[in-house]
């Protein structure tokens, strides 16, 4: 089985992403993360560029890595400094690395406009680094710079910077699609002219402009590349680098190379989220592979084959990435949709029985009505065990009243007025809060704390209200979601009405019923 080297480029692409900013102690927690699933390069950042990095590969001396080889990356020399005097060559040195990733100009454009030098002395430039670099026992990966373009332009001289490289004794020499304009064809067709003439081992670095990062690298290893970069979740500068969550799982499942332990690509997703929540940046849902939708299924037609064999319409099994399959519910759900979810709830369905006819016109009409499942979930276990008589209404509403009062420069006053039947019992409780949905929660949980204990363990953690229909104005319906947790478990409840604070209510209410049902 032949083996797929990726060198991970998180921490210094990465985080040139516009709204990700990683610390020192990010930097390093996320080392430790890639170690621990076999990448096998890890690229630190550029210790001359900043105290940020330099900081980095200090403390990184201490990190101990098992599998992975710490990365530093820099430019060649500049035309004015010998090798062994040029301040960034020289931090890669001092940074202590035991690899390092160089990159150097391959496009003549850039020659001219960037470096305002000769084409043969851009040469010399990346052949003393690489010599240099190569005479104090690093490995080196040179990464050339725009080459695809630079292929493009002039094969040539392009042709011409990999040579010099090789011969300087470069360990893998990187084809990049900086500006990420490449088509798949085209990495193919040049990757093999440049085999032709090359000899060293190759990588690809392909960035997303085009929205080819991961079919451009993909490509560039059916044509011979060996080393391939990029980033967790695609994180990078503009429209970020390959997306190693697609890259991994390709090459591995679809392709039979190996790259990371199998045991290691189940923990995919787990990674992939470890991340999101490092650089504080949202998961994208229908991220292939690992995204929270990759493996959902709405469509009834869809969901009645899947449940048949999962073959049907998923490309892979979701344990190998560490997903699972989800069956989603709206007005799209068939019969196979309510059996799949109830027997999640452990509720016993048959395909026959009235509660599930019931049941699909009753989810068709609330969905009309603008409610919507597929995030608030506890809602529809509540229907579903309401619907076949599992669970009895924990309390009902007589009436409840909200008020505010607003006097001159002083803080409006809320208060909610609440009269409940709990257990053949009136309770009428009255309580302030910072708004109308904090003085209704205040208000339901004195009234039935009493009885039912463990509501003091549920915190809302998440309010979100959504305008259903805009051109009604403030007319339009609207729909909540409201998020709860405990110490052990997080749920989503909603509510819908022309009244947000209706809406509310009816998420709130859900919301802690969910609880008490759970116990």
């Amino acid at each position: 089985m032949k083996q797929i080297t990726i060198l991970d480029t998180t921490l210094r692409d990465g985080s040139q992403m516009e709204g990700v900013s990683f610390t020192v102690e990010d930097k390093l927690k996320i080392a430790r993360l890639l170690d621990e699933i076999g990448i096998q390069y890890v690229e630190g950042g550029w210790p001359g560029s900043n105290p940020k990095d330099i900081n980095f590969f200090k403390k990184a001396k201490k990190l101990n890595l098992k599998q992975s080889k710490l990365t530093a990356f820099a430019s060649t020399r500049r035309a004015k400094y010998a090798a062994e005097k040029d301040p960034n060559l020289q931090a890669l040195i001092e940074c202590e690395a035991p690899v390092v990733s160089i990159f150097g100009k391959t496009w003549d454009f850039h020659v001219k406009e960037a470096l305002k030098i000769s084409n043969e002395e851009n040469l010399k430039l990346i052949e003393d680094s690489i010599a240099y670099l190569k005479s104090q026992g690093r490995e080196v990966l040179f990464d050339a710079e725009h080459f695809f373009d630079g292929y493009k332009a002039n094969p040539e001289y392009a042709l011409q910077c990999l040579s010099v490289a090789e011969k300087a004794g470069a360990d893998v020499l990187v084809l990049c699609d900086t500006n990420g304009g490449s088509l798949p064809s085209e990495i193919t067709s040049i990757m093999q002219a440049v085999k032709k003439m090359i000899n060293a081992p190759l990588g690809i670095h392909a960035h997303n402009d085009s929205n080819m990062g991961v079919a451009n690298s993909i490509a560039a290893v059916e044509a011979g590349a060996v080393n391939v970069q990029g980033t967790i979740n695609g994180y990078g500068e503009r429209c970020g680098n390959a997306d190693l969550c697609s890259v991994i799982p390709v090459l591995m499942l679809k392709m039979g190379y190996k790259v990371i332990g199998e045991e290691h690509l189940k923990t995919l997703k787990e990674i992939s989220r470890h991340l999101s929540e490092i650089a504080n940046m949202a998961p994208i849902p229908n991220q292939p592979f690992v995204g929270r939708t990759a493996f959902a299924h709405k469509g009834g037609i869809h969901v009645s084959a899947v449940l048949k064999h999962p073959g049907t319409y998923e490309h892979i099994q979701p344990e190998l990435v560490g997903n699972e399959r989800r069956v989603t519910i709206s007005e799209l759900s068939g019969i196979s949709n309510l059996i799949y979810k109830a027997k999640e709830y452990g509720v016993d369905l048959k395909k026959d029985s009235p509660q599930i006819k019931k049941l699909l016109n009753q989810l068709k009409e609330l969905e009309h009505e603008g409610y919507q499942f597929e995030e608030g979930e506890a809602s529809f276990e509540l229907l579903v065990k309401k619907a076949v008589g599992e669970v009895n209404p924990f309390f009902k509403l007589k009436d409840f009243k909200v008020s505010s009062i607003k006097s001159g420069a002083k803080a409006t006053v809320v208060q909610a007025k609440l009269v409940l039947a709990v257990k053949g019992k009136e309770k009428v409780t009255k309580a302030e809060g910072d708004g109308p949905v904090n003085a209704l929660d205040g208000a339901l949980r004195k009234a039935i704390v009493d009885i039912y204990p463990e509501v003091s363990k549920v915190r809302l953690t998440d309010y979100k209200v959504r305008v259903l229909d805009s051109r009604e104005g403030t007319a339009a319906k609207v729909r909540v979601m409201i998020e709860s947790a405990d110490e052990e478990k997080v749920w989503v409840t909603v509510g819908v009405s022309t009244n947000i604070i209706e809406a509310s209510w009816l998420a709130l209410v859900d919301g802690i019923e969910y609880k008490l049902m759970k116990g």
